[in-house]
């Protein structure tokens, strides 16, 4: 488990969540653009890889900001790993996680959602 290499800052803390947040929530509307089941296991990993084969339409356009969204998720996550420690960003994680699940109920539903 890496340690922080600053002394906890609570708004340094809530700027990362919101930044953390911001970014999500465009993975996760690019995520229904193009049919990704992103919170599905290895998803994340494929789409990181560029393999747009786990994508149910096609647009590369949208596909490609995913990409490098993802990218930029990463590299806000580990420097909030880098400056609070690996235990807290991994908490502030799953809370961002907790709210797009709630808020994007259909990123874990299955394509194309049922007719209602």
């Amino acid at each position: 488990m890496t340690k922080p290499k600053e002394p906890f800052d609570p708004s340094a803390a809530a700027r990362s969540i919101s930044s953390l947040d911001d970014i999500d929530t465009e993975i996760a509307r690019l995520a229904l653009l193009c049919q990704v089941r992103i919170l599905d296991p290895g998803v994340v990993e494929r789409v990181v890889r560029n393999d747009a084969s786990v994508c149910g339409t096609d647009n590369p356009v949208a596909f490609e900001k995913l990409h490098g969204l993802l990218a930029l998720h990463f590299g806000v996550r580990d420097s909030m790993a880098d400056a609070h420690g690996q235990a807290l960003a991994s908490r502030l994680e799953q809370q961002v996680i907790d709210r797009l699940r709630a808020r994007f109920p259909t990123l874990a539903a299955e394509w194309p959602p049922a007719a209602r």
